[in-house]
C-alpha cells in the first residue's frame, strides 16, 4: 500500500507512535509518506521506503498567524495525486481529521477518492477536543472519517461518552518496538549516575501540568528519606522552571537530574529501577509501556489508560490522582523488597510484549485494507 501519513512532528505520544507505526510499515515494504511542517523526532536517519513531505505556510502580513491548515490541506491533496496514495491516516482530531476532509472534498471534486482513517490519541478528545470552541468540528470529523481507531479502550469511551458519534471506533492499543527498546547491561552509565549504588526513579513527559511533574518530585522526596535514590527528569516543557524551584525549595538538587530531550530514552531506562508516572490524565501511557519493556515497574495513577497498561500489584501500582502518599508508600515497598522488585521487572516484561509492533502492525494493515475495500463499496 502507498500509505499518507500526518502528525505532530514532537516527542509526545501522538508523534512518536505514528513515526514508529510509519517506520514499521515501510520495513513490511509499504510506501509510507509523512506529511507535516518539520521532520518528526523519530525519522531522523534514512529508511526505505520512508518519504518526507514539509509544509510550508505563507507568512504574508495579512495573516495574524500562518493559515497552517489551508496549507496542509493544499499539501495532502498534492501527495495524494501525485504519489497515488492509497489511504490518509492522520493522527490527533485536531486539525488533522478536519483538514483531512477539506483535502478528501478538494480530491472528489477531481473525481479521486481518498479513504481518511483518523486516529485518536487522548488530549486531542479529553483536553482540547472538550473546548467549546472545537468541540463541532471534532465531532464532525470523526464523524467523516472512513475509519475512526483510539489507543485505549477508555479513550473509546470518553469520546462516546463526550460526543454524538455515529462512526464506530476501533481499538487499536499503541505498541513497543523491542529491537529499540528492551533492556540491556549499561553499568558503566549506571555507575555515573548513582556511584553509591542508590536507586534511580525516572520519569519522562512534555512537563505539562496534566503530568503532574510536582507530584513525581514529592514523591521523590517521600523516597528519598526513606532510601538512597536519584531521580531522573527526561524531557521539557512548561513546567519545567517551576520544579527546577521546587527542587531548589527541597534541597534536592543534587539528587535530581534534569536532562532535557532525549532522542535514547531506552539508554536510560536500561539504568532505572522505577518509572513513575502521576499523571492526571492519559489516555493509555506509551512512555510507562517503554519503561516496562526495559524490566521497569511502573508507580502511576489510576485514570484512563494506565489500568489497561500498567497492572495493579503485578508490574507496578496504581494510586489515585494526586495521593503522593500512597505512590511513595508504594515506591519504597518495592525498592526495599529485593525479590519483589525483581519479579515485577519480569511481569512488566511479559505485559509489555502483549504490545510488540509485530502483533499490532497487522491490525492496522487488515484495517487499511478494510476501510478501503469499504470505500470502494460506497
Amino acid at each position: 500500500m502507498k500509505i499518507g501519513i500526518v502528525c505532530y512532528p514532537t516527542y509526545g505520544g501522538s508523534g512518536v507512535l505514528a513515526t514508529e507505526l510509519g517506520k514499521g510499515l515501510a520495513r513490511k515494504g509499504h510506501k509510507v509518506h509523512f506529511v507535516t511542517y518539520r521532520q518528526p523526532a523519530r525519522l531522523a536517519s534514512f529508511q526505505e521506503n520512508v518519504f518526507y513531505h514539509e509544509v510550508s505556510a505563507a507568512d504574508y502580513p495579512l495573516f495574524e498567524f500562518p493559515p497552517y491548515d489551508t496549507a496542509l490541506a493544499s499539501k495532502l491533496v498534492d501527495v495524494v495525486k501525485y504519489e497515488k496514495l492509497d489511504i490518509l491516516h492522520v493522527h490527533y482530531a485536531i486539525p488533522h481529521a478536519a483538514v483531512a476532509y477539506m483535502a478528501k472534498k478538494i480530491l472528489i471534486s477531481e473525481d479521486k477518492y481518498i479513504p481518511v482513517v483518523t486516529t485518536l490519541h487522548g488530549t486531542d478528545i479529553t483536553l482540547v477536543g472538550t473546548n467549546q470552541s472545537f468541540a463541532p468540528v471534532v465531532a464532525f470529523s470523526i464523524n467523516k472519517s472512513d475509519g475512526v481507531t483510539a489507543v485505549s479502550q477508555s479513550l473509546k469511551d470518553q469520546t462516546n461518552e463526550y460526543f454524538k458519534i455515529d462512526n464506530e471506533i476501533k481499538v487499536i492499543y499503541n505498541f513497543i518496538d523491542f529491537e529499540r527498546f528492551r533492556k540491556s547491561n549499561k553499568d558503566h552509565f549506571k555507575k555515573a549516575i548513582a556511584p553509591n549504588e542508590e536507586k534511580i526513579l525516572v520519569h519522562v513527559s512534555n512537563f505539562r501540568k496534566v503530568k503532574r511533574v510536582e507530584d513525581v518530585v514529592q514523591i521523590f522526596k517521600r523516597v528519598q528519606e526513606k532510601i538512597p535514590s536519584k531521580l531522573l527528569l527526561i524531557g521539557d516543557g512548561p513546567e519545567r522552571r517551576n520544579m527546577e524551584d521546587l527542587c531548589r525549595k527541597l534541597k534536592l538538587c543534587d539528587e535530581i537530574r534534569f536532562l532535557g530531550k532525549q532522542d535514547a530514552v531506552e539508554e536510560l531506562l536500561a539504568v532505572a529501577d522505577l518509572f513513575l508516572m502521576p499523571s492526571e490524565s492519559e489516555s493509555f501511557g506509551l512512555a510507562a509501556l517503554e519503561a516496562m519493556a526495559c524490566e521497569v515497574p511502573v508507580i502511576s495513577s489510576n485514570i484512563g489508560g494506565l489500568p489497561e497498561v500498567n497492572i495493579h500489584g503485578v508490574t507496578g501500582f496504581l494510586s489515585n490522582v494526586g495521593d503522593v502518599e500512597d505512590m511513595a508508600n508504594n515506591a519504597i515497598r518495592l525498592l526495599k523488597d529485593k525479590a519483589l522488585l525483581t519479579q515485577f521487572r519480569a511481569n512488566a516484561l511479559k505485559q509489555a510484549e502483549r504490545f510488540d509492533i509485530e502483533h499490532i502492525l497487522p491490525e492496522y494493515e487488515n484495517y487499511y485494507r478494510e476501510v478501503i475495500e469499504r470505500a470502494k463499496l460506497d
